[in-house]
């Protein structure tokens, strides 16, 4: 299976690199993740359910990222069993490029499968890889925005507003507001 695509993304390009290499995030936007913990330099322990047409399986499997280049590039090669379902290898060549408004990530995957995983077929294969891509960005889009974003925006002030819900309240004049409450 060969995948590869490319992403704006709404952070700096030194931003996109630390998510990138937090497994803590990784946890949040990869569908399925179970865990994913440091075993070393560059280098993790991922325990990942996936479901591939009739075939669902956890996936335990490791990564390693090599050829790094921070805060530019990486090239991350993994592998996955899942017992009888079968297990999946393989590596992306991962980029980002800052870019006028944050930074693009461009990525080119190339990964086989094998065992009843590889039964159901490419088509199949390929449409689930490709879902869990969108989902993968989706979610990495999500969390950036949240850990990055732009403060959440003050209510507007409006003047007299709080005067005229607390005489609301009290039932002083049902409703209308005298002229001095509209200040």
């Amino acid at each position: 299976m060969e995948m590869q695509g490319a992403r704006q993304l709404a952070i700096t390009q030194q931003q996109a690199w630390e998510a990138l290499n937090d497994p803590e995030v990784l946890k949040l936007c990869i569908p399925g993740c179970d865990s994913i913990e440091a075993t070393g330099d560059n280098a993790y322990a991922l325990v990942n359910a996936i479901k591939v047409g009739p075939v669902a399986a956890k996936f335990k499997g490791a990564i390693a990222l090599a050829d790094v280049n921070a805060p530019h590039s990486y090239t991350l090669n993994f592998e996955g069993n899942g017992g009888v379902a079968g297990f999946g290898k393989g590596s992306a060549q991962v980029s980002l490029a800052p870019q006028e408004e944050g930074c693009e990530l461009a990525y080119s995957v190339n990964a086989t499968v094998g065992g009843k995983i590889a039964q159901v077929g490419q088509r199949l294969i390929d449409g689930v890889a490709k879902s869990m891509a969108e989902s993968f960005f989706k979610r990495f889009d999500e969390e950036m925005q949240r850990r990055h974003g732009p403060p959440p925006e003050e209510a507007e002030e409006k003047p007299g507003a709080l005067k005229k819900m607390w005489s609301r309240l009290k039932g002083g004049d049902k409703g209308a507001a005298s002229p001095a409450e509209e200040t």
